[in-house]
């Protein structure tokens, strides 16, 4: 399971962190980057994960082999992100409900575009938080089974491409 977040608040799994994934160009390397994340808790106010309430997150056991590529100069151009992941705690911030999703599996392909932004590609199980600046515009926080394609601009805002594969609305379960 990967978790997607938009702008500042720290990205974590198909970036998280941040986030994303692919192979190497024909002229560049493979470097690994890390075996794994290390677990975190970060919680997000009403209004910018969920409508009605704030959301905490907490991830544990990621269990992710995550690769950079780079190009002929050095470049980093592409990241992999695939495994198991986090599992993952959601916990409604005013009511104390909470929902755990075991890591199920997923692969994130980042591309690092030419003019700063990165189009992630991410198929398994895989949450993002949508923020209300981006678009669409949240608040959401969405569980993905199947395929998720979006844009991350320069200045963090996030751009839904496509899915395919069903959705969750988690603050719907939440609330």
């Amino acid at each position: 399971m990967s978790v997607t977040q938009g702008h500042k608040v720290a990205r974590l799994a198909p970036l998280a962190a941040a986030f994303a994934l692919a192979s190497a160009l024909a002229v560049g390397t493979s470097v690994p980057v890390s075996a794994a994340e290390e677990d975190f808790v970060f919680e997000l106010p009403a209004g910018l994960a969920c409508p009605a309430f704030g959301l905490r997150v907490e991830g544990t056991g990621d269990k992710r082999i995550m690769r950079e590529f780079t190009d002929r100069n050095g470049n980093v151009v592409r990241l992999l992100a695939a495994g198991k992941g986090f599992t993952l705690k959601f916990t409604n911030l005013s009511t104390g409900s909470s929902l755990t999703l075991p890591s199920n599996g997923s692969v994130q392909r980042t591309t690092i575009n030419s003019d700063g932004t990165q189009t992630v590609v991410s198929t398994g199980h895989n949450v993002v938080v949508f923020f209300p600046t981006d678009i669409p515009a949240g608040p959401s926080t969405t569980l993905y089974v199947g395929q998720i394609v979006f844009t991350i601009d320069t200045s963090g805002v996030f751009t839904l491409q496509s899915t395919s594969g069903t959705t969750t609305d988690l603050c719907a379960l939440l609330a």
